[in-house]
Parts: C-alpha cells; structure tokens; sequence
C-alpha cells in the first residue's frame, strides 16, 4: 500500500512538473510573442544626404528628423542600393539587388508586378513571424500581369506580396494614373467613368502640358508634358475616373492619416509599417499650410512638409503608449535632384542649401551622393544615441529583421546586421554592389571603383555628374569623400584587386551564398 501511494504521488508530482513546465513554456512564448516590437520602415523619396539638419542641413529646418537623429543612430555611410526609384525599392523590399533583375529600371504606371509572388519579401517574412503588415504611400513596383485593367481588382499586386492592408498609388505623382489604390482596387471609382491609361499615344479629346499650357498651374520643365491633372501635366496618358482622381496637395495628409489608422488599428499585436512618403519627388505639391515655410520654394516647402509628417507620426505612436515598444527605420530611396521636370523654383530660391551635403553627383549618379543617404535607427529605451560610421544598406533589413523576430531567410544578398543597427555593433558592411541606370560599382571598406561606361559624363537637363568615364575610378572615400582625387594610376596594385573582386561578385549567385540567420 506504501509503495502504491509512494508511486502515484511520484506520478502526481512528475504530472505537476510537466504541467508547470508546459504552462511556463506557454506563458514565455506569450512574452516573447509579445516582446516583439512594432516596425515602422519609412521610406523618403529624393530626399538628400545634405537635406536634413543632423546631416548638416543649416538653411533647411527638419526638427523631427533631427530629433530621431539624436535619439537613435545617426549612421553616415547608409545606402540605398541604387540612385534611383524602382531598383531601390526593390532592393529594400525583396533583400536582393536589383541589377539581378533585369527589368528593375525605372518602371512607368502601366508596369506589370516587379517582383514574383513566389519571391521572399520583408512583408512576407514578417507576417510569418506573427507581425500585422501595411504599406501607405508611394509603390513604384508594378501591378497587375501587363495590360492592367484599372476598373477591376488589380492583381497581383502589394497584397499578394504579404502586405495585409496597403493604400498606394501605383507608380510616382508624376506618373499616370493619378489615383489611390487601397487592396488592389482604385478608391472612389465611378464605374460609369472608367479609366483608361497609355504611355504610347493620348486619347482623343484629352488635353496635355504639350499641346495646352494654358491649363497648367505648373510648368513642365522637360520629360512631363503628357495628360493634365489637377493643373499639373504627366508621364503618361490618361482618360476617366474624375472622380477617383488625387488632389495633390492633399497626398501627404491621406497618406499620413491611413498610416495612422494601420497604427491605431494594430497596436494590440505586433504590425510592421512600410509608410514611404512622397516628398520631396516630383511634382512638389506641399499642402498650402507649408507654402513658403521655408523659403525654398515647393521643394524646402515639401520637406518641411514631411518633417511635419514624422512629427505627427511619432505623436500617434506616442498617444498610443506605443513609441518605446517600435522600432523606426528612417531613410529615403536614393539621393536629391533639384530640377526633375517642372519650373518651381527650386534651382531659383536653392540659396547656400546643398542637397548632397559635400558628396559628389546626385539622383541618378553613381557617385556617393546618388546612393549615400539619410540613414536613420530609433527605438526609445532601447537603441542607445549614437553616431555610427559603419557601411549598412537597405538591402540588409530583411535578413537583420529576421533575426530580430527569430525567422529564418536564406539565398538572399540581405546580410544580418541587426547588430549594427542596433548600437551594438560598429562592423557593418564589408563590400557593397551600388548601382545607378544599370551601371554599377563596388565600395569595399573605404574605397569605391567606379568601372569605365559610356556615355555623357554630366545629365545637363537635371545638372547631375553622372560618373561616366572612359577610365576606372577609384577613390578613397576616407581621405576623399568628394571624390574629386582619382586614384586608379597611383594605386594600381589596389584597383587590380577591386577590379578581380567586382568581377566575382557580380557572377556570384545569392542563392549560392545561401545565408541563413542562426536562431540564437
């Protein structure tokens, strides 16, 4: 009798330990479930290395801007992947360079869906890890399969790539259509008014900036003389959805109040936040409340518009007792244009205001100030103020997010630097593939080699050096980061190495690599 009592007491214990066990199992995976934070990734369009005051901005104010500076990580050798739009963006949304693919170039608003839906994208993997996920804002990646109905449900699209709520618009504000798509269906749509959009010929009857400026409240400059929109004429044609149609200078409140809906709306678990505003790209349409806050024109004006934007972002994260529980990624798509098509005088009233800071070069351009960008980390209580020189890129916060939220990802270009952006580490990058219209070049530690391309050496239509030369261009961007010493005949032992390195690493296939994020 002893021995049974003795017995169903040692079952009963050994029953009461595997209860505890399994409770406690239960209850720390709530807590960590629960301990990830919310990510807000915001994502600037044209915004310049010199256009925010912490990176050196005087003449221009970004008291917001500077505010996440100086209470996160101010990092100064941040990259975009590319100079311009569409390759950025891809970079940063799928973790793999765009030169992989052949057809991320600029895209125009007709674009079939840049990337496969079978393709790992940062929503993707977010959503997997439990995470709510939204993008507000500018797209520029493609929808649809090719000749895209707008009238319908237009799939695939941003949904398809893991994003759970989405309010777009499909390509850039200068790009027809000029409308919101929310779930890959066009807002406001009068089906008795259907769209219409072609970039090869207009539709009869419609006015364009070419044939009928006086419609025009702003000039074009070049390239933008197509439909008329809301007294703004276009890349692109199109007829229909009046009614749908944006009102320009409202875009910056829509977006902004959509992306604070997602936020309220999701603050009971983790959400992930892709909110990629518009400013300062082309055409700059500042709500009238900004007009002539800075003195710069629409362009300072739209600036200080998006400055304002983060402000109140911030204060919804705040008034939601959210602000030390997010983590923000701050940064923009690729480097400043200052004439990009229209006349609005943003040349006329630059002053002593340098977009690029001291880089070289600009949107478009392969040199640093194309690619170098505002590069901005801040999580309250968690991230420590600092400013770090350490090389990251945007390519790499799919697979550092990775392993914050404990997922897996492999045979991608992203490489895990959580550590960098998180203050704990000051090791980022080693080397680096930059690309700008289909040319590229390398940065490995310090230097930079810029190959040999054709073409001219200056876009005199947008006053950009472009980087084209017959010859290879080295620089040592610790001793020169103008990059205004060529050392490629001086060092030719050095260029020789780059030279066999940039070789290998554009044969190099990502999927060979196959980098996995280790669960710790």
């Amino acid at each position: 009798m002893l021995k049974n009592r003795t017995n169903q007491g040692v079952l009963l214990s050994v029953a009461l330990f595997m209860l505890v066990l399994a409770t406690g199992w239960q209850f720390s995976s709530r807590e960590e479930k629960a301990s990830k934070p919310n990510i807000v990734l915001i994502n600037l369009d044209d915004l310049g290395y010199g256009d925010v005051g912490a990176y050196g901005a005087t003449a221009l104010k970004t008291p917001n801007m500077d505010r996440i500076a100086r209470g996160g990580i101010r990092f100064t050798n941040g990259y975009a992947t590319s100079s311009t739009c569409t390759p950025s963006r891809f970079a940063l949304v799928t973790g793999v360079y765009p030169w992989r693919n052949k057809d991320a170039k600029i895209l125009p608003g007709t674009a079939p869906l840049l990337i496969d839906t079978a393709q790992q994208t940062i929503a993707k993997m977010l959503k997997k890890a439990g995470y709510a996920t939204g993008i507000v804002g500018k797209w520029h990646l493609g929808l649809g399969a090719g000749n895209t109905d707008w009238n319908k449900r237009i799939t695939p699209g941003t949904n398809e790539l893991g994003f759970d709520y989405s309010y777009i618009l499909a390509a850039t504000q200068d790009r027809v259509p000029t409308v919101y798509i929310e779930n890959n269906h066009v807002v406001g749509l009068d089906p008795n008014d259907p769209i219409q959009v072609s970039y090869d010929q207009n539709f009869p009857g419609e006015p364009t900036g070419k044939d009928n400026s006086e419609l025009l409240k702003m000039k074009w400059h070049h390239g933008h003389d197509q439909s008329i929109v809301n007294g703004i004429s276009r890349i692109g044609y199109m007829k229909g959805g009046q009614k749908a149609r944006w009102v320009d200078e409202d875009m910056a409140d829509v977006f902004l109040a959509k992306a604070q809906r997602f936020i309220s709306d999701h603050k009971a678990k983790p959400f992930f936040l892709y909110y990629a505003m518009q400013q300062p790209h082309v055409p700059r349409t500042p709500n009238p409340r900004f007009k002539g806050s800075t003195g710069m024109g629409p362009r300072g004006d739209a600036i200080a518009e998006a400055d304002w934007c983060l402000g109140e972002l911030l204060q919804t994260l705040e008034t939601e007792g959210l602000l030390e529980k997010t983590l923000i990624i701050f940064t923009s798509d690729n480097g400043p244009v200052v004439n990009d098509g229209y006349y609005d005088d943003a040349v006329e009233k630059l002053g002593k205001h340098t977009p690029a800071g001291s880089l070289r070069g600009g949107k478009y351009s392969l040199f640093e100030a194309g690619v170098r960008v505002p590069f901005i980390t801040y999580w309250k209580g968690t991230i420590k103020p600092a400013v770090s020189e350490a090389v990251v890129c945007q390519l790499d916060l799919l697979s550092s997010l990775a392993h914050l939220v404990g997922e897996k990802v492999t045979g991608l270009d992203s490489e895990n630097h959580l550590d960098v952006f998180l203050g704990k580490s000051k090791k980022g990058r080693q080397e680096l593939i930059l690309e700008a219209s289909s040319r590229t070049a390398l940065r490995q530690g310090d230097w930079v080699l810029i190959p040999p391309y054709n073409g001219p050496a200056v876009n005199k239509t947008v006053n950009i050096e472009l980087g084209n030369s017959k010859e290879y261009q080295l620089y040592n961007l610790k001793t020169d980061l103008a990059q205004r010493n060529n050392l490629a005949a001086s060092q030719p032992e050095k260029l020789k190495q780059l030279i066999t390195r940039y070789g290998q690493l554009l044969k190099q296939k990502p999927e060979a690599e196959m980098r996995t994020i280790k669960l710790e």
